[in-house]
């Protein structure tokens, strides 16, 4: 077996990934004799109908920086020498094989750094001569931040589907690569271009998947004028398809809209039996993937947590279930938003526009509004699972608003904030407006601020109130009455026995 060590590693990498300056080729001269190491210029004398080599990279040809890579070069039994050439640089790097029973070498880097990247070719030569050049090996080692990678319209789509994946940065990278990971190794390149959302990105064009057609993807950015230096891999993304069985349910634990830092939980469950559950965010990165676990209800069901809160779990939420490792996904889940708030500095007001006392089954309209701009307005209510409303704005005597019209039942008793959003992104909310209550008693209803809830207590009883005063004011007078009578016979009764002695 023959090792070269090609050159000298760097103690750090440079401030840029690039070729830096000058040629960092210097090999190094070691005291391995016995391997016949040796330098000198390309020789261009090849022979005939000798087999070309073959050239590969262990682990790969996409390397990290720091990280060692040896390159293979395999020839005939009768090989003599193997030469390394990389493009660009004057010099080869030539090894003398020792062992007759071997038929390839290798050249080894101890750490990869940003001027080992490029393309290389190997040749060996027999006593026939030189051979041809091998198929190149593009050698790349990666630096920049990595990209985003995400599939259009979902990572799991039901057979038959198109399927586009899109790789983005917002480093003004100038192409992007997919590669598809397995034994095939097929790779994709296409020129970025900038997105209205200040992206650089590249749709990538899978076209119709299908079961057997399930695969790992990942993606890598470059620059034009260092082609080899790529950024780091994004995280890998799996694309799946999903079958018809029975779509599970996604609900949240706590509240839909949640504020940075709080605990949230989806719930993703069904009384199918799945096995296994994924979760996924619409324009996400990825899937998560968690075990069923079985109620005693017979549900099946799996937990994903978010906690804690970050501005990047805004978005929209399916799940899906699966009965084994190998089986199709199930249909998606309903759609579940998750907003997140206070990343708007405005806070809209919430008002009501009719009287404070409303007869059962009328309508009521909360009024949310705001000074600042605003693209839509949504108004939730605490506690239960009321649907949030959202009503695109109306610009109205210097003030952006929305109406909403809330029929006045038991069933819509409580508490209710409103919010305000930018059209760029609908997932982050503004602060919350003050709350404003709907309190229902009997046969009225009431809607009142918290802090006047003292007067509007007294005024949804009164009526009760104004009874009982007159019948304690009609029991007052009638025993009034009665003490009057008894006064009047008791006085007249003193008065007969007098007025008899008198006759």
């Amino acid at each position: 077996m023959c090792l070269s060590v090609l050159w000298a590693p760097r103690s750090h990498p440079p401030a840029q990934p690039g070729p830096g300056g000058g040629d960092a080729m210097t090999p190094i001269l070691t005291t391995l004799l016995c391997f016949g190491l040796s330098l000198g210029p390309r020789t261009q004398v090849q022979a005939e109908n000798l087999l070309q080599p073959i050239l590969w990279a262990e682990p790969g040809p996409v390397s990290t920086w720091n990280k060692p890579v040896t390159l293979w070069c395999q020839g005939t039994q009768e090989a003599q020498k193997y030469r390394l050439d990389k493009d660009g640089s004057s010099m080869s790097r030539i090894i003398l094989k020792t062992l007759d029973s071997e038929n390839k070498v290798k050249f080894s880097i101890p750490a990869m750094q940003w001027e080992h990247a490029g393309r290389y070719h190997c040749y060996y030569q027999s006593p026939a001569g030189w051979s041809k050049p091998s198929d190149p090996l593009e050698l790349v080692v990666t630096g920049y931040s990595r990209p985003t990678l995400s599939a259009l319209p979902s990572p799991v789509v039901t057979s038959g589907v198109n399927v586009t994946l899109r790789c983005a940065s917002r480093l003004g990278l100038d192409r992007f690569t997919l590669i598809e990971e397995g034994a095939h190794r097929l790779s994709w390149t296409l020129d970025s271009h900038l997105h209205n959302h200040g992206k650089f990105q590249a749709l990538f064009p899978i076209g119709t998947l299908i079961f057997s057609h399930r695969g790992t993807f990942r993606c890598y950015g470059y620059q034009n004028n260092t082609p080899y230096v790529w950024s780091e891999p994004s995280d890998p993304l799996q694309l799946l398809v999903s079958g018809v069985s029975r779509k599970p349910s996604l609900l949240t634990l706590q509240s839909p809209v949640v504020a940075p830092g709080e605990n949230l939980t989806l719930q993703c469950g069904s009384d199918v039996g799945y096995v296994r559950y994924a979760l996924y965010k619409a324009e996400g990165d990825g899937l998560l993937q968690r075990p069923g676990e079985q109620s005693q209800a017979g549900l099946s069901q799996a937990n994903f947590t978010l906690s804690p809160v970050r501005v990047s779990h805004g978005g929209q939420y399916r799940c899906y279930g699966a009965h084994n490792v190998s089986s199709e996904w199930s249909a998606p889940s309903d759609p579940l938003d998750i907003l997140i708030t206070g990343q708007i500095p405005d806070r809209p007001s919430l008002s009501v526009q009719l009287d404070p006392m409303v007869a059962s089954g009328e309508n009521v309209t909360l009024l949310c509004q705001s000074r600042s701009p605003m693209f839509s307005f949504l108004l939730t209510k605490e506690g239960t699972a009321y649907p949030l409303l959202r009503l695109r704005f109306t610009y109205r005597a210097q003030q952006y608003l929305a109406e909403f019209p809330i029929p006045v039942t038991s069933a819509h008793t409580g508490t209710y904030r409103c919010y305000g959003s930018h059209s760029s992104n609908s997932y982050l909310l503004s602060h919350p407006s003050d709350p404003v209550e709907l309190v229902v008693s009997g046969a009225a209803e009431t809607l009142n601020r918290p802090q006047e809830k003292s007067d509007s207590k007294t005024a949804s009883h009164l009526q009760d109130y104004t009874v009982e005063n007159l019948i304690r004011i009609g029991v007052a007078g009638f025993i009034l009455v009665v003490l009057g009578i008894l006064l009047f016979e008791a006085q007249h009764r003193q008065k007969s026995p007098q007025d008899a002695a008198r006759r």
